[in-house]
């Protein structure tokens, strides 16, 4: 049976924020090769482990889907696609790129009831711990996903965004540059930073 590493949350959450979690748990293990290539994702083994109902573990890989992670097969159900490195840079290429546009047009479009939840996710972000016994945080990269979305959901387009462990990064300034270029609605600030970090 195929195992992951996180616990089953310790209160109930709605079908469609257990989807969420499950597909921002699951992303990063198949990124790290916890979940190695041509692996058969079983949902009814993934929700008993998981602690969740099947459906949300079946949402949550169908959204890997279109992302190149999963592969869907009629009547045999979802397996971990097979990826190189060529496969894996470039879709962290194209993600930037459409973070990007994104970006831009969350500053054009966004109204004040965009930056309170970049507010809201950047501060939780600041106060949840990136390690916890030398390994990345589950916490930490939940927040860390939603914080991204968050800059993006002035254009209505949440995208895929990666997590990154590099201790020697300054995490939380970069973020906060993030908030402020939002809030300043300078989209070439934002853009900049972006593209800094695709850089690294």
């Amino acid at each position: 049976m195929l195992r992951l590493i996180h616990a089953a949350p310790a209160e109930p959450e709605a079908p469609r924020s257990q989807a969420s979690v499950r597909y921002a748990q699951l992303k990063p293990d198949i990124l790290a090769g916890k979940v190695r290539p041509g692996n058969k994702l079983k949902i009814n083994d993934l929700a008993a482990q998981l602690g969740v109902s099947p459906g949300a573990v079946r949402e949550a890989l169908s959204r890997l889907v279109p992302e190149g992670f999963v592969i869907s097969q009629d009547q045999r159900g979802f397996t971990v696609a097979p990826i190189s490195i060529d496969d894996l840079l470039d879709l962290t290429r194209l993600r930037y790129d459409i973070e990007e546009i994104a970006l831009r047009r969350s500053v054009a479009e966004g109204n004040h009831g965009w930056e309170a939840p970049v507010l809201a996710t950047a501060h939780r972000l600041r106060r949840t711990p990136r390690i916890v016994d030398d390994a990345p945080n589950f916490d930490w990269l939940t927040q860390h996903e939603l914080f991204h979305r968050a800059l993006v959901n002035g254009a209505h387009s949440p995208r895929l965004l990666a997590w990154n462990v590099d201790r020697s990064r300054d995490v939380d300034a970069e973020h906060q540059a993030l908030v402020d270029a939002a809030l300043d609605r300078d989209a070439d600030a934002l853009a900049a930073r972006i593209s800094r970090r695709r850089q690294r």
